[in-house]
């Protein structure tokens, strides 16, 4: 499949204004987190590295947008997803398009992964 998209400003034109706002927010919570984050397009979503390694994911779609913190991010906050009652899988929660994001909880996400990548570099 060809992507209809070079980065990510192009793939969040995509969306109409609302869900464009939110995927800037979104992007925005994941930058909070560190200056050392690499834009990138993978598996045809908006994704970042830290250090050279793969960190989160995320997508847009109709009714949620998607975040792909790989299966131990989804494992650790598996209690999370339950009491604020989002769907997930074994490698992305849904974030419902209608209501807020969680800015909390994506910041202790990113936190996590960014941790995780470091543990395992030293």
């Amino acid at each position: 499949m060809e992507s209809t998209f070079k980065n990510i400003d192009e793939y969040i034109l995509l969306f109409p204004a609302e869900v464009q706002e939110k995927l800037l927010a979104l992007r925005k919570a994941i930058h909070s987190q560190t200056s050392e984050l690499e834009e990138y397009i993978g598996y045809q979503m908006p994704a970042f590295r830290y250090k050279k390694k793969p960190l989160i994911y995320f997508a847009g779609y109709k009714k949620h947008i998607g975040l792909y913190p790989g299966a131990e991010g989804i494992r650790n906050f598996e209690t999370d997803f339950k009491e604020r009652k989002y769907k997930f899988s074994k490698g992305a929660v849904q974030f419902p398009i209608n209501k807020d994001l969680p800015l909390d909880l994506i910041h202790k996400m990113v936190r996590f992964k960014i941790e995780e990548i470091e543990q395992k570099k030293s």
